[in-house]
């Protein structure tokens, strides 16, 4: 390529060949939020249109410095989607700039990009927070996220061997046992028909159904077992408040992000945030102190994730020769 002059465009296929493992990704979004904790990060709260009900388009910029990683995630939400007309919840592009010109570098699908990261951030949440014999997994919302939520989990969390996992629609749950029980067979994975359930016996929670400005929440507080780490993906769509106020320390991987979303009328039974991600990592907050306390920790899904991941979705596909490379 030539330098100022041409992008890489990655389309979703030419994003997955990359290869990028979990565990890279895991590495990588660790990196990014020991600098997050330390300050040497740019990301203004994400702005956002909500053009229907229950959907947003999201503007997510970020800038790394150390990681030489700098652009910004266009990504939409729509809820209906797939049952109106057969298209996916999350759809969008992420544009990867350079940091020394501000010319853009690539433009990549994001759909591979934000299942991935998303999961490698509750797996890095999970490496912190999760009892260290966590045994048991709770899933419900058998989608992409509960997909890549479990395969972050994996990785971070070797001790895992159950998997109680629930969702509304049978079908989904029929082939997420089924593709999941393939792809890790060293786990017990079994349907089970409430959301209780999958809660009660659980080390660790994730919940992973739409986003819902106006949820009516289903897990009650005597659900959530004593030492497990709650990991909404949702938001608190599936949540009651008085579970969430059982919480012995509360995160987030954002404050400003969390506020902002705040004042747009989300979480309004949520506690009081006892410090972000970054924090955690770097020692800032605590983190896990004893098997008995009950943790959440509600990641909203950050620029941070994206650029990452993004940067070095880029290296990689240029080492390799993936992608089409287009004129400016």
């Amino acid at each position: 390529m030539q330098k100022g002059k041409e992008l890489l465009y990655l389309c979703r296929a030419d994003v997955e060949r990359v290869g990028l493992t979990m565990d890279e990704i895991i590495a990588v979004l660790e990196e990014a939020f020991r600098e997050k904790g330390h300050g040497r990060y740019e990301m203004p709260p994400k702005p956002g249109l909500h053009p229907r009900p229950d959907s947003f388009i999201h503007a997510m910029p970020c800038f790394i410095p150390g990681l030489a990683a700098a652009g910004i995630k266009w990504v939409s939400g729509f809820a209906d989607n797939q049952q109106k007309y057969g298209l996916p919840y999350i759809s969008g592009l992420f544009i990867l700039n350079c940091p020394e010109t501000g010319l853009p570098l690539a433009v990549m699908d994001c759909v591979w990009l934000t299942a991935m990261r998303t999961g490698a951030v509750s797996g890095l949440t999970a490496k912190y927070l999760a009892r260290p014999d966590a045994a048991v997994l709770g899933v419900l919302g058998c989608g992409v996220q509960g997909r890549s939520n479990l395969a972050a989990l994996v990785v971070a969390c070797p001790t895992l061997r159950q998997v109680y996992c629930y969702d509304i629609k049978p079908e989904a749950l029929q082939w997420y046992v089924a593709e999941m029980s393939q792809a890790f067979p060293q786990l017990t994975i079994t349907p089970v028909p409430s959301a209780r359930e999958a809660v009660v016996d659980s080390d660790i929670v994730v919940t992973a159904g739409p986003i819902l400005k106006h949820p009516r929440p289903t897990i009650e507080a005597e659900w959530f077992k004593v030492g497990a780490l709650a990991l909404p993906v949702d938001y608190d769509s599936y949540w009651q408040s008085a579970a969430l106020q059982l919480a012995d320390r509360f995160y987030t991987d954002d404050m400003d992000q969390f506020i902002y979303h705040k004042q747009l009328g989300f979480f309004a039974g949520t506690p009081t945030v006892t410090g972000d991600l970054g924090d955690v990592v770097t020692g800032k907050v605590p983190a896990r102190r004893d098997e008995q306390e009950r943790l959440v920790a509600m990641n909203l899904g950050i620029g941070l994730d994206d650029v990452a991941t993004a940067r070095i979705l880029y290296d990689r596909a240029l080492a390799k020769g993936i992608g089409q490379v287009l004129p400016l």
